[in-house]
């Protein structure tokens, strides 16, 4: 996977590089059990600070989507279907996509426009790089 980090951005680079795998994750390019690089190897690739890594993987252990192993270092992990729906996820995509909803709406977009998008982009999602 290649990871895009916008240094000229204003998004935080730690959540520039969370997002990019939290989409990965999605599109399927990473599986379940597989290895992240190591800190030290992921700054080093996108020429960063080993402290922005950190915080990044630190997120998404979190968040639930990465684990730690001494032995196989930092892995994928997905969330069990069964598991009890979340409700503080929840919670966050409804403030998310009400955000976005506001500024869809500012820009002018309409109802229909804004779902074909989401469409689009949850379909993507299916996609499988591998």
């Amino acid at each position: 996977m290649i990871i895009k980090i916008n240094m000229q951005s204003e998004v935080p680079i730690y959540l520039q590089l969370r997002n990019e795998i939290v989409k990965g994750i999605g599109r399927g390019e990473f599986e379940p059990g597989e290895s992240l690089p190591t800190v030290r190897q992921m700054a080093t690739d996108l020429g960063i600070n080993t402290m922005t890594v950190s915080k990044a993987y630190q997120l998404l252990k979190t968040e639930g989507f990465l684990e730690t192993d001494r032995r196989k270092g930092t892995t994928i992990c997905y969330p069990t279907s069964s598991a009890p729906q979340d409700n503080r996820f929840d919670e966050k995509l409804a403030d998310e996509l009400e955000l976005l909803s506001a500024e869809a709406k500012f820009h002018g977009m309409t109802l229909t426009d804004f779902l074909e998008l989401c469409q689009r982009s949850f379909n993507e999602m299916e996609v499988t790089a591998k």
